[in-house]
């Protein structure tokens, strides 16, 4: 059957589809030429990447479509890949997306951490960041600097935060509106880059307390200072610009065969997000195939940057990309100047991510892990008086911290007495139940910080749920990796990358665990 119709392709422009012996759509590809593009499957000639030679076993059928010019090839394809979904066509499930800084329109407004750039039409936004812990640090500092209220600042009946200078009064009903709103004006002035004012007011009290001799409060105040600053250089690039640009890095890693994709993107000349997508192989027109999918669903820039140039002829890529927008979008490769500097900072970016990356590959292979961990979730219990038992989990996705979705239990099932196993117990039962009744996803690793015991009291748990996800645990002493398929502990050098990223995962839950410890015993 294949024989019949590979000697009847047409040798027009079209799109061809791929199906298996199910019937089942497995690749859609467009081409200049049918016949040649789809018998090029099948030459012996041919050099195939590894994932071409799988498709090729399974095509059992293929049917085209005919069409006028390779624009129209390339709409129609777009389109039929997005309805059908391949198997063999890459996705665009790995991108990152990161929050902005909101101060909502209300008669007592509040500032917080917003995922998407939606509220109501008067809301302030600021971002998006990219780097998680920077975000949050400026948050934390406006907080501060402002006495702004959060959602969570008069959630219980404590005075905690009106104490330690978080809030501008013991409750909600005795703030003083006007003197809240110029507070909320200069907050926002403040994120959008007015530092000036405040930076120096904060160097003359960091002055003044470093001749006091107060170093612990002059360090905090520098720390401040130096956290107030990034807000306004770690994004600056060119602020002359009045166009928006993306950055297109690729970056191929033979040795494990796989791809990264990495965009930046730069609203008039500052980088406000920067995207990751990972391909567990290397094809030569990848690159392609990614812009194509990518600014299909995304509003093209007037101007994209590439590290390399395409396999398709980059007139006929301009014209595919200007379908999705009101203007023509320009492609570029450059090779020296200021637009040669944003390709290598995009380059160095992406080397930085694929390192990174490769931590996660390297713990998936010396931790026999079913899948690269890229969310990770660890959990720890603190033991402060009989009275006072409290856990915490903190996630990393990808590697990198995602306080969005840290965790805090009260220990409910008993008291009086400690008991880090049965404490262990609950709160994975409980975190892991509630994932299971809202049909979300597991994560890829629980990290339990703890020895062999803890980690039973976690498997325990998962089994009464009829749950199944990777699990170890890290001991205290000498940092022995504990896991399910080994009776003894593994021992890792611990200035490995894989082990350091461990600790490091650890101790966040560790000091996040204590600190929710202690805030609960200033309460009482």
């Amino acid at each position: 059957m294949l024989k019949n119709i590979l000697e009847n392709l047409p040798n027009n422009p079209g799109v061809y589809i791929f199906k298996n012996e199910k019937k089942e759509i497995i690749y859609i590809g467009k081409a200049k030429n049918l016949s040649k593009r789809v018998k090029s499957y099948f030459s012996d000639s041919t050099i195939k990447t590894a994932k071409t030679s799988v498709l090729v076993t399974h095509i059992k059928n293929i049917e085209y479509i005919i069409v006028d010019n390779e624009i129209e090839a390339l709409l129609l394809e777009n389109k039929l890949i997005k309805t059908h979904k391949p198997k063999y066509n890459i996705s665009l499930k790995d991108s990152k997306t990161y929050a902005y800084i909101q101060i909502t329109d209300e008669n007592i407004p509040k500032i917080k951490l917003s995922r998407i750039n939606t509220g109501k039409k008067n809301d302030f936004f600021i971002g998006p960041f990219s780097e998680t812990i920077t975000r949050n640090q400026i948050f934390d500092v406006t907080v501060r600097l402002f006495k702004l209220i959060t959602p969570k600042t008069y959630s219980s009946k404590s005075t905690l935060n009106y104490q330690i200078e978080r809030a501008p009064s013991k409750t909600i009903n005795d703030i003083n509106i006007k003197e809240y709103m110029q507070n909320v004006e200069s907050a926002k002035q403040f994120l959008k880059g007015n530092i000036n004012p405040i930076l120096k007011k904060l160097e003359n009290r960091m002055k003044d307390e470093s001749e006091k001799l107060n170093f612990e409060i002059a360090q905090k105040l520098k720390n401040d200072i130096s956290i107030i600053k990034s807000l306004k250089e770690k994004q600056k690039v060119d602020l002359k610009k009045i166009y928006d640009q993306d950055i297109i890095s690729g970056i191929e890693n033979q040795a494990s065969k796989k791809t990264l994709i990495q965009v930046l993107k730069i609203k008039k000349g500052l980088i406000t997000k920067k995207e990751i997508y990972n391909f567990d192989y290397i094809k030569e027109d990848l690159l392609d195939e990614f812009i194509k999918m990518y600014y299909s669903k995304n509003i093209p820039p007037k101007e994209i940057l590439l590290n390399s140039k395409p396999q398709e002829e980059k007139e006929l890529l301009e014209e595919y990309i200007s379908k999705f927008s009101a203007y023509k979008t320009k492609i570029i490769i450059p090779k020296q100047g200021e637009k040669h500097k944003l390709i290598l900072l995009a380059q160095k970016n992406a080397i930085d991510s694929f390192n990174e990356k490769n931590i996660l590959e390297e713990m998936k292979s010396n931790l026999k892990l079913k899948s690269v961990p890229n969310i990770i979730e660890c959990f720890d219990i603190s033991n402060l008086g009989y009275s006072d038992i409290v856990a915490g989990m903190v996630q990393f996705k990808n590697g990198v911290e995602n306080k969005q979705e840290y965790r805090r239990f009260k220990i409910k099932s008993f008291s009086g007495y400690n008991d880090d196993f049965k404490a262990m117990h609950e709160v994975i039962y409980r975190r892991y139940k509630r994932i299971k009744e809202e049909k979300k996803n597991m994560p890829d690793l629980i990290i339990i910080d703890g020895g062999k015991g803890q980690l039973n009291s976690a498997k325990s748990a998962l089994k009464e749920l009829n749950l199944r996800c990777d699990i170890i645990s890290i001991a205290k002493k000498n940092e022995e990796i504990y896991t399910l398929y080994s009776l003894n502990p593994l021992i890792f050098d611990k200035n490995s990358k894989m082990l350091l990223l461990i600790r490091h995962i650890r101790n966040c839950v560790h000091n996040y665990v204590i600190s929710y410890n202690r805030s609960k015993r200033k309460i009482k």
